[in-house]
C-alpha cells in the first residue's frame, strides 16, 4: 500500500502539468502572448499573399533605441525620433527589391514613441515595464514575382543591439521559420 501512495504523485504529475498548461493558455488569452522579453532578440512575421506583403516586427526597445525608460532628455527624444524615422523605411530595413512594392499602411507602436510631457500614462508604462516596439507594414506589390529574398542586413546594421530575429514567413513557397543573425541575414521567399 505504501508503494502505491508513493507512486500516486508521479501518476498525477501529467494531470498537474496539463492543468498548469491550461491555466497558462487561459492567462495568455486574457493578457496576450507571454513571449519572453529577451534583449538582443526580436520577432518578424512575414506574409506574401498575392500582391500584398505584410510584415510585423516586435522588438524590445533596448534593441532599437538602446534603452527602455521614458525618453525625457533631449538626447533620448532625439534617439527615439531617429529610430522612428528608420522604422518608417521598411523597404530598406527588410532589403526588399527596389520598386517591387509600395508602402500602403504603416503602424508603429511603443510607449517610447509617446512624448513623456504629453502622455504621463505612457511614460509611466515605459518606466515600469520592459518597453516593446511593434511595427506593422502593409505593402502593395505590383511585381510580387520580383520579391526573391528578405534581407535583414540593413536592419542589423542600423540596430546593432539586435543579435537575432526569429522569422516566420508564409509565401509562394510555403511556410518557413528561421532565426536570422547579422552573419546569416537573408531568407528566400
Amino acid at each position: 500500500m505504501r508503494r502505491l501512495l508513493l507512486a500516486l504523485p508521479f501518476a498525477l504529475l501529467p494531470l498537474a502539468v496539463a492543468q498548469a498548461n491550461e491555466h497558462n493558455h487561459a492567462h495568455e488569452d486574457e493578457h496576450g502572448s507571454l513571449d519572453a522579453h529577451e534583449h538582443g532578440a526580436a520577432r518578424l512575421d512575414v506574409v506574401l499573399d498575392g500582391a500584398t506583403l505584410e510584415l510585423q516586427l516586435e522588438s524590445p526597445g533596448m534593441n532599437l533605441v538602446g534603452f527602455e525608460h521614458a525618453p525625457t532628455s533631449a538626447a533620448d527624444k532625439a534617439t527615439v525620433a531617429a529610430t522612428r524615422r528608420q522604422l518608417e523605411e521598411p523597404q530598406a530595413l527588410f532589403g526588399l527589391t527596389a520598386g517591387a512594392c509600395t508602402l500602403s499602411e504603416q503602424e508603429l507602436e511603443s510607449a517610447l514613441f509617446e512624448e513623456a510631457a504629453h502622455d504621463e500614462q505612457h511614460a509611466d508604462e515605459a518606466d515600469s515595464e520592459h518597453s516593446e516596439i511593434h511595427a506593422h507594414y502593409q505593402l502593395d506589390c505590383k511585381k510580387p514575382s520580383e520579391l526573391k529574398q528578405l534581407n535583414l542586413g540593413e536592419l542589423f546594421k542600423r540596430f546593432p543591439a539586435t543579435e537575432k530575429i526569429q522569422v516566420q514567413l508564409i509565401g509562394p513557397s510555403g511556410q518557413q521559420g528561421v532565426e536570422l543573425t547579422p552573419a546569416n541575414a537573408a531568407l528566400n521567399f
